[in-house]
């Protein structure tokens, strides 16, 4: 995020000749919308935001009661690159009801508040995400680009240009890029963002996943966020990397631990493991994201923390001296297709919940946990995640914890909208039900 005013925006519009500005914003969903204004406007967008129909934005207002306000945010503005070699601004937009007040469906501004409930409480949250995507031919299929594999180089990775391009669009517009490499899967790729505070953060993610689409537009394919999109393959993921901060000093960090945790560390993690199945709508929010949390790809199915073990739910990368503002965990069951404000959101609401009850945290688990019979699992005290979208969103509408976290107004529309999704899936005949029951039934 940059220090831009609403008189630094004005300027460099102004300077750069800028011919129109983007306004931005997601719904409950974390798919973006946006609408464009002339500089002329801009002024006016400051002052009093500009008017929109919330009724056609899904879970956002009934017919009824539709007028909403977007007013955009002058520290996210950027100016991004365009087909014809021009450039636009874009900002980020805070939603308001007529009244002036927030609106309570904007996740933006659910993050937010989250973010104000931990700074009360002295901690700053800052969130690193690993968002995995696939390259394929068109949107019509799954045919891939390549057959790499694991930080393959060209030409097994026929990707790399399209991550160096896009990475290259990405710092022009102040995004930071740590690193990119090809991931498991053929035609599968990564490109991880630089560790900062989780609002920036998440208006990156979403600028990350639109440059990526665009690029790929750009060189005549098709970029996709979906989790599973081919069977018998890994599934794309967005590990979450996370840490609380007072001041420049790591919060989850304790010298004299065996772990390198704090007190505070340790029950933030509790919070995770043990509200992970309220989360799990909100991280894994579609029904194919649970085609993705199945045993043997990567991919966590079981609540349970490590350090080095991957097949656990939490993740805490072993501490090196010197380097005690790294000391974070890191989640790993959301999937890059989430709305990341609401699931950063969860994931601290779940963590804060943690410190402040003083959860205390089990021992790690640093063997194959895939590997484990029932019985083990059961003598452990290991339980599963959710299996279905229809299991997670009904566990989610019995979370205290997460209707605080989100609100009633995206608590009771987003939960309307996937017991939709849900029912839907349950009611459609697939290729699999086709090719294996058709000939013996």
């Amino acid at each position: 995020m940059t220090n831009f005013t609403k008189e630094d925006v004005l300027k460099s519009v102004k300077e750069n000749n800028i011919k129109s500005i983007h306004l931005w914003f997601v719904d409950i969903m974390g798919l973006l919308k946006y609408f464009v204004i002339s500089p002329n406007e801009l002024n006016g967008a400051f002052l009093e935001g500009m008017g929109f129909d919330g009724s056609s934005i899904n879970g956002f207002c009934r017919i009824d009661s539709s007028d909403l306000v977007a007013k955009p945010d002058s520290s996210t503005f950027t100016l991004v690159p365009s087909h014809s070699n021009q450039y636009f601004g874009r900002m980020f937009c805070d939603i308001f009801n007529p009244d002036g007040t927030p609106f309570a469906g904007d996740s933006r501004y659910i993050l937010k508040k989250n973010l104000e409930k931990a700074s009360k409480l002295g901690y700053k949250c800052y969130v690193g995400p690993e968002l995995e995507y696939f390259y394929f031919k068109n949107s019509q299929g799954t045919e891939v680009l390549d057959e790499g594999e694991y930080f393959d180089l060209p030409p097994l990775d026929m990707g790399s240009d399209l991550r160096e391009d896009t990475i290259l669009n990405l710092e022009r517009m102040g995004i930071p890029v740590e690193y990119s490499h090809h991931e498991v899967a053929p035609s599968q790729h990564e490109i991880d963002l630089r560790y900062q505070e989780a609002l920036p953060m998440a208006d990156a993610a979403v600028t990350y996943r639109q440059t990526v689409k665009e690029i790929a537009m750009k060189h005549g394919v098709y970029a996709t966020f979906m989790p599973k999109p081919i069977f018998g393959m890994n599934g794309s993921g967005m590990h979450v990397h996370q840490s609380l901060f007072i001041g420049n000093k790591n919060a989850f960090f304790e010298a004299t631990d065996n772990y390198g945790l704090s007190d505070v560390g340790k029950s933030y993690i509790a919070g995770l493991l043990k509200h992970a199945p309220e989360m799990s709508a909100i991280v894994c929010q579609w029904v194919n994201s649970y085609k993705r949390l199945v045993p043997g790809y990567e991919a966590p199915a079981y609540i349970a923390w490590a350090r080095r073990n991957r097949s656990c739910l939490v993740r805490v990368p072993m501490y090196k001296p010197g380097k005690e503002v790294a000391t974070r965990c890191e989640l790993r069951c959301p999937d890059p297709a989430c709305n990341p404000y609401l699931a950063f959101a969860i994931m601290l609401s779940a963590g804060l919940k943690g410190i402040e009850e003083k959860y205390v945290l089990q021992e790690p688990i640093e063997e194959d946990i895939f590997a484990m019979s029932s019985e083990k699992l059961n003598n452990l005290n290991i339980k599963s995640m959710p299996g279905t979208l229809g299991e997670a969103v009904e566990i989610f509408s019995q979370s205290s914890l997460a209707k605080e976290c989100v609100g009633d107004h995206i608590f009771h529309n987003f939960i309307d909208l996937k017991q939709k999704e849900w029912k839907e899936y349950c009611r459609h005949v697939t290729n699999w039900e086709q090719n294996r029951c058709l000939p013996i039934l």
